[in-house]
């Protein structure tokens, strides 16, 4: 596979919403650090951030603190410990795949963007981290918002939206090295280097990476490379950032869970890539891995007029291809549309073969922002418009019986996606404390999908033909007040309607002639919170209500996968708790604790053909609680953080049956560093991390599903896979800047 950069350069017009604001300073506006008459400008996104006055719920990780809790895993790793987020790993060891959920939200429902470009798959709205490695070494901040959020780019937000900044470019010549290793052979390497100013206008920046693990599941292991390079042009009304990232991975698949009586045997086995001869395992095919190249490119022009009017546009284009190869067992031919094979004077119609699954997309587009200013009021008006371009195809190879097989094309599928959206927002000082905050976004979707899929359709005896076309409109408005009062207290109420299309998934895995609908959600919100110096109090309430909501009833559509529909009425409400104190010089103390109800009204469960009316159920994987707690101590270079995170007991199904749950779990992690500063060196960091410090065995995510014996609900079986979280490990890392 070769890398392929191309920039767009499509429009100056358009939304990331980028200003410019000095190292030093948190003004709204771009305030210069003079260095030889030149100023390097810390970029960051206000378009799509909320800011203190802002009446939504968010948490927010500044540089410094991403780089204390960096050891080289996936970005949901760094978002463990915030309010209301639970995440989960394949692995076991957070490296790899990995996702989070957030108020219970799954990966597809929340809206990720890095510099105001979007970062979820067009087709399926996830985010596979592996697919940019050690991401985490170029961000300068991230903001996780809770709800509907702000307006955004991309993927409607319907629970939760993650916002990354890229780190700003360092003024002077400087450098990083940085090395991890750890239990199950984890790993990293990285070095980065800084020009500083050229010239007096430019810089120049890079970054490599290489992250490895075995993993803690067994064969679950990860090889990943990554770059970045920055280049940018600077003057005192005018920014200009290039900007690449990307990487290359190799992950040995893991997605199979385990039961409770294999855990009992060994909670680390993979089923994955099982060679099965008779009934026996004779043994594991060695490259059953997921294959994936990204490269991300990002064009940002950041220019002011004057006090009151910035401007802000970005072009960006990503590239991916990859694939990922399974080994089959006892595999039907007809399932892949091959008919029975000859061999020997023998009908071969089922064998064990070896499945490659291949893709290749382009997405590209724009996004810019035009903020106006003024004492009293803020207005920002934003564009986006992006093009999603892809193949989907697959190849049946190496049958175990058919010795000269070759190699066959079973399906080819082709995918386009239009999305463009506008919006405007004002922030209005009212009166003296009083903000008032207003968001509208309009939002426009158009959808193809052509060809033939990887699913066989026994309807028509033959693999499903897909002709999908459809077009959404979304008009999402937002309005919200912020009251600042007694110096340290301030209250806000909010109320935001978020849309969102169906997934590729959701259009795939139907029946003829049915298609799902766009999901809605009204989200209505308030808080208190009380700041100073020494403590940090804030209480949030929530009460999201869907409507048309996409859910699994355990129908099977025509090709025999699990069927989402939509559920007229569901929602989710609950409390968010968070504080945090210093007790003293060196100490503080902190957590947070989230409590909720997370219902399905009227909920009809189907079992083998079979339907059961549950009446209000509770959402699959949505806990009721939540919490976290930490301490963390430093002092002259020290630090130690032991924190501490609950997740309650999980359905795995929207049933809600206990004998198909996720079993609560407690688990502790402690961190350590010190840090010291030499004259060679600006300062060297040795730190080690402890996960899982009191050896929990715990799993983090699962599925389930039953079937019927007769036909009442006392009549049903259950069956349940898990997954399994590494047991006590650690992760030792030393890091140089210079």
């Amino acid at each position: 596979m070769k890398r392929i950069f191309s920039f767009c350069l499509l429009a100056l017009c358009a939304i990331c919403g980028v200003r410019a604001e000095s190292l030093n300073s948190q003004l709204p506006t771009p305030n210069l650090i003079k260095n030889d008459s030149v100023a390097i400008q810390k970029v960051e996104v206000v378009a799509t951030r909320a800011s203190k006055t802002t009446p939504i719920a968010h948490s927010d990780l500044s540089r410094s603190e991403i780089e204390e809790r960096n050891y080289g895993e996936d970005i949901p790793s760094l978002l463990k410990n915030l309010p209301s987020v639970v995440i989960s790993s394949e692995s076991g060891m957070g490296l790899g795949s990995t996702s989070f959920r957030v108020r219970g939200t799954d990966p597809t429902r929340i809206n990720v963007t890095l510099n105001g470009v979007p970062m979820n798959d067009a087709e399926t709205h996830s985010v596979y981290w592996y697919d940019t490695p050690d991401l985490a070494s170029s961000l300068g901040s991230l903001q996780l918002q809770r709800g509907v959020g702000t307006s955004t780019a991309g993927t409607g937000a319907f629970g939760a939206s993650l916002n990354m900044t890229s780190a700003p470019m360092a003024s002077s010549f400087s450098g990083r090295a940085s090395l991890s290793y750890g239990s199950f052979n984890t790993a990293k390497q990285e070095v980065a280097l800084s020009s500083g100013l050229l010239g007096g206008h430019w810089a120049v920046e890079g970054r490599l990476s290489h992250l490895s693990s075995d993993g803690y599941v067994e064969r679950a292991s990860s090889n990943l490379s990554s770059y970045t390079f920055q280049a940018g042009y600077y003057n005192d009304k005018t920014s200009v950032k290039l900007l690449s990232f990307g990487g290359v991975a190799k992950v040995y698949l893991a997605y199979t869970g385990l039961s409770k009586e294999q855990m009992e045997t060994n909670r680390r086995y993979n089923p994955e890539g099982e060679i099965i001869i008779g009934d026996e395992v004779v043994g594991f095919y060695d490259d059953h891995t997921d294959n994936y190249l990204q490269t991300n490119n990002q064009l940002i022009v950041n220019h002011s007029f004057n006090e009151r009017w910035k401007l802000s546009a970005t072009a960006h284009y990503t590239y991916g291809n990859g694939y990922y190869r399974n080994y089959k067992n006892d595999q039907k031919l007809a399932k892949y549309g091959i008919a029975p094979i000859e061999v020997d004077g023998t009908l071969v119609s089922r064998t064990n073969l070896l499945r490659k699954k291949l893709m290749s997309n382009h997405f590209g587009g724009v996004v810019g922002s035009a903020i106006y200013s003024a004492e009293r009021v803020t207005v920002t008006m934003g564009l986006s418009a992006s093009l999603y371009d892809g193949v989907h195809y697959g190849e049946i190879s190496e049958l175990r019986e058919v010795p000269d097989f070759g190699t066959a094309e079973y399906y080819r599928n082709y995918t386009s996606k239009w999305d463009a959206s506008c919006f405007a927002k004002v922030d209005w000082l009212i009166a003296k404390g009083l903000n008032l905050y207003a968001d509208v976004q309009y939002r426009h979707i158009t959808h193809n999908i052509s060809g033939v899929n990887d699913n066989f359709d026994d309807t028509i005896g033959a693999m499903q033909r897909l002709d999908i076309a459809r077009r959404y409109n979304f008009l999402n408005p937002k309005l919200g007040l912020h009251y600042s009062f007694a110096k340290s207290h301030s209250v806000y109420a909010s109320a935001a309607v978020g849309q969102k299309e169906p997934t590729r998934n959701n259009f795939t895995d139907i029946r003829k002639g049915e298609y799902p609908r766009a999901e809605k959600m009204l989200d209505i919100e308030a808080g208190y919170t009380f700041a100073t110096e020494r403590l940090d109090v804030a209480v949030n309430l929530y009460y999201m209500l869907y409507r048309d909501q996409l859910v699994q009833t355990g129908e099977l559509s025509d090709t025999g996968e699990l069927l989402s529909r939509n559920v007229e009425n569901s929602y989710r409400r609950g409390i968010e708790l968070s504080l945090s104190g210093v007790a003293t010089k060196w100490l503080t103390l902190g957590g947070n604790v989230t409590l909720s109800q997370n219902h399905i009204k009227d909920y009809v469960d189907y079992i083998d053909g079979i339907a059961f009316e549950r009446g209000r159920t509770t959402i699959a994987y949505s806990p009721a609680v939540v919490a976290g707690i930490f301490v963390d101590a430093h002092a002259k270079g020290f630090a130690a953080r032991l924190s501490t995170r609950y997740v309650s007991k999980q359905y795995l199904t929207n049933g809600e049956y206990e004998d198909l749950t996720l079993p609560r779990y407690c688990v502790s992690d402690l961190d350590i560093s010190y840090t010291l500063r030499t004259k060679r060196v600006e300062r060297v960091r040795f730190g080690v991390k402890v996960g899982n410090l009191f050896n929990a065995k715990y799993c983090a995510s699962g599925y389930g599903g039953s079937w019927m014996e007769g036909t009442t609900l006392a009549e049903r079986g259950s069956w349940a896979c898990y997954f399994p979280q590494a047991t006590i490990s650690a992760l030792g890392n030393v890091t140089v800047w210079f």
